[in-house]
Order: structure tokens, then C-alpha cells, then sequence
């Protein structure tokens, strides 16, 4: 009984022993791999290797070293040779041979870890030294790959922990197919829509993406296998399943920005009262702006061309008199200006058009493109012509429509207290 005791104390020793050699083991293997790994990969040019050192393929790969340690030393550990723990009976060669199975199963383990980092600096490589990188990324396919490692160690590892063969769980496979492809679903909807998205070339990472149903307006910082990232302008991040990119629509503005000119499309409302004819003064005047001098010429030819070939039958009726309006004069005036600006894109549609009357007045919309896509020189330019058009309206006798505040009701009220004239007509 004493010299079975003294061996469980030996054993126990033996055991410890073990793992302070695989721990120590551990240490070292990371410390050399710290050391002179990195400073080989420091002196060479490449970066390839500086990526592959930064997601830890080498510091998960460690892991396997007291795995080996103690799936080598566990059976002398315990005084067994490869022979008696193979042949089992005891508790002894029991408990080895988990041992054993267990550190294997860490060994395939860390194996799939490291191979895991190595595809994610895979695709950090690919991403700094091409330059479609943005345009076809390859993440979605490394993910893939990563979980085919994934589920082929675990495989491994269940089979190895039940020590049995692989090929007896693999043929178990073909009857949860059904459940398998419910499991994957999404993960094989992801796949097949970043083969379509990539093939279409429809998202590209920096893109200007607007998804309204998802609530989501930004650009695209990151596109994975079973989701896109999306930074919205107020900084948030929206994350989309990547297939919602095929079965939804959502806009892209990469052809805007790609095409080099930014529509311009907005209206200015005027007052119709103050839509008049023009008198001779004022066409005498307006004739000696540069923006609209040839204009005014040409139009005083067709109006004198007209006027001299219309033959009135009856002394007494009103001659049909071709006159110029103030709004058409303004449209004119707005084309030209356009036209001249050096912030406008000359190549692209440039439209000034009448808009129907409504009750909120006649509106003269803006089409055109500024050649400037940035937000912010964007809104800037618009800004300025929508401050010069407001503030030249007086020139050509027009008023912008403003429907009435609270303030010019309160004027209205004063005015008839105090027997005045009515501010409002």
C-alpha cells in the first residue's frame, strides 16, 4: 500500500513536472519568435511578413509547443511506455491516452487559429499592394476559406477527443445536409451575393451608399462575407447583411463622383404679381448688361421683325404686340450667368425652365451640374448662386415669393387700428 501511494506521488510529480516544462516551453518558444522573428522581418523590404507577425499567425501557432510537450511527456510522466498506454486496462494508461487526445486536439487547434490570422493578413496584403483591392475585395473569400479551416478542425478535434475515425463523422454528414443548409443559410446567401457584388462591380469600399429602408447614408468602409459596414455622416455604423445588397435596392453616388459634376437641381419662387412687361427704360437698361447684351439685341430684332409684318385689318382693333417680360428676361439672365461661371460643368446639362404656377408662386428651377462633387464646395456653390439670383431680382422688377409670417399679420392688424392703409393688398 505505501509503495503504490509513493508511485501516485511520483506520478503526480512526474505530471507536474510536465506542465511547468510545457509552460516554460511556451514561454521561450514566444519569446524567440518575438525576438528574432521579428527583427528578421524587420530587415527585410518586404511587408508581407510584417503583416503575417502583426495578426499573430506565429503567436497562435505557439499554442501547439505544450501541446507536443505534453502529448510527448505524459507517458513517462506516468511510467508508460507508447506500447502499455495503447493497450489501456488501467486508469494510468487511461488518462494518458486523454491526455494525449486532448493535446492533439489543441495542436489542430492552434494549427486553425494560425492558418485563421494568416488569411486576415492575406487580405491586409492584398489590400495595401492593389489597387482594385477597393473595387473587388477578397474578404468575403478568405472568410470563407477561414471557415472551411474552421470546420474541418473541428471535425478533427471531435474525432480525435472520441478517438474515432473522421470518416465516421463525415458520412453522418450527408443526413444533416438539411439542417446544415438551414445552419449556413445565411452564410451561403452572403457568399453567393459577394460573388454577385463583386462580378457587378456594384459596391466598392469608399463608395457613397444610401440604403433608405435600412435607414443607413455613408460610405463603405468595410465589406465582409456576411455583412457591409457602412459609416453614416453623423459618424455611426450601420452594418447590412451583404446579401441585402441583391434582394434590396440601395443607391450608389460612385457615378457622380466618377463622372466629375454634381447636379444642381433647385427652385427659386417668385411673386406673380410681380411678373410684368418690360418698359423701353428698363430694356434700354438691362441691354447694357454683359450677361445679357447679346440677348437683348437679338430680341429687339425679332420683335421688330415681327412688328413690321403684321398687317392690321381694322383701323380700330389692337394691334398683337410681341413685348419682353421680366421673368423671361431673368431666365436669360440666370442661363447666361450659369453659362459663364467657372464652377459650373460645361460639358453637362445646364437648364434654366419655367415650372407651373402654384399657390405658392412661379418657380424658376436650377438644373445644372457644379464640377465641384465635394459636399462641402457642393453646398457652396449652390449657396452662392441662389445669393446672387435672390439678390439681383430688384434689377428686373421681380419679388421672391414669401408666404406670410405672424409679423406681417400683426402689421396688418396695426395698420387698420390706426386707420392706415393695409400692409398687405
Amino acid at each position: 500500500m505505501l509503495e503504490r501511494s509513493e508511485a501516485w506521488v511520483l506520478h503526480v510529480i512526474g505530471v507536474i513536472a510536465v506542465l511547468v516544462v510545457a509552460v516554460i516551453a511556451y514561454r521561450l518558444t514566444v519569446r524567440v519568435m518575438r525576438g528574432g522573428i521579428r527583427r528578421a522581418a524587420s530587415r527585410t523590404k518586404s511587408t508581407w511578413d510584417d503583416r503575417i507577425i502583426e495578426r499573430n499567425a506565429f503567436a497562435r501557432l505557439a499554442y501547439s509547443v505544450p501541446a507536443v510537450v505534453l502529448y510527448y511527456g505524459i507517458g513517462p510522466a506516468l511510467g508508460l511506455s507508447p506500447a502499455d498506454i495503447l493497450a489501456g486496462g488501467d486508469i494510468q494508461a487511461f488518462l494518458a491516452a486523454a491526455l494525449q487526445r486532448v493535446s492533439l486536439a489543441g495542436v489542430v487547434l492552434s494549427m486553425a487559429l494560425s492558418g485563421n490570422a494568416v488569411l486576415y493578413a492575406v487580405n491586409d496584403i492584398y489590400s495595401e499592394s492593389y489597387s482594385e483591392a477597393n473595387s473587388r475585395p477578397i474578404k468575403g473569400y478568405l472568410q470563407v476559406v477561414g471557415l472551411a479551416v474552421y470546420i474541418a478542425a473541428g471535425v478533427v478535434i471531435v474525432s480525435l477527443l472520441a478517438d474515432r475515425s473522421p470518416v465516421v463523422f463525415l458520412s453522418g454528414l450527408g443526413a444533416l445536409t438539411a439542417v446544415l443548409m438551414l445552419v449556413f443559410r445565411d452564410t451561403i446567401l452572403s457568399l453567393v451575393a459577394s460573388m454577385q457584388i463583386m462580378s457587378n462591380d456594384m459596391i466598392r469600399i469608399g463608395d457613397w451608399v444610401e440604403m433608405p429602408q435600412a435607414n443607413t447614408d455613408g460610405d463603405v468602409i468595410d465589406i465582409a462575407l456576411h455583412t457591409v459596414k457602412i459609416q453614416n455622416w453623423d459618424k455611426t455604423i450601420s452594418t447590412i447583411p451583404t446579401h441585402k445588397f441583391i434582394s434590396e435596392s440601395f443607391k450608389n453616388w460612385r457615378g457622380m463622383s466618377e463622372s466629375g459634376g454634381r447636379r444642381i437641381k433647385r427652385a427659386l419662387t417668385l411673386d406673380v404679381s410681380s411678373v410684368r412687361f418690360l418698359t423701353e427704360d428698363e430694356i434700354e437698361r438691362l441691354g447694357r448688361y454683359e450677361l445679357l447684351r447679346g440677348y437683348m439685341d437679338t430680341k429687339r430684332q425679332d420683335l421688330d421683325a415681327y412688328a413690321s409684318s403684321r398687317i392690321v385689318d381694322h383701323a380700330d382693333a389692337i394691334p398683337e404686340v410681341r413685348r419682353l417680360t421680366n421673368v423671361g428676361t431673368f431666365r436669360s439672365y440666370v442661363f447666361n450667368y450659369l453659362k459663364a461661371s467657372p464652377v459650373i460643368h460645361d460639358d453637362m446639362t445646364l437648364l434654366v425652365r419655367q415650372l407651373a404656377p402654384s399657390p405658392q408662386g412661379l418657380a424658376i428651377e436650377i438644373y445644372c451640374f457644379s464640377n465641384d462633387t465635394a459636399w462641402v464646395s457642393f453646398e457652396g456653390i449652390q449657396g452662392d448662386i441662389f445669393d446672387h439670383l435672390i439678390a439681383i431680382l430688384p434689377e428686373f422688377g421681380l419679388k421672391a415669393f414669401q408666404e406670410p409670417a405672424g409679423t406681417d399679420f400683426a402689421q396688418l392688424g396695426d395698420g387698420r387700428a390706426s386707420g392706415e392703409e393695409p400692409l398687405l393688398g
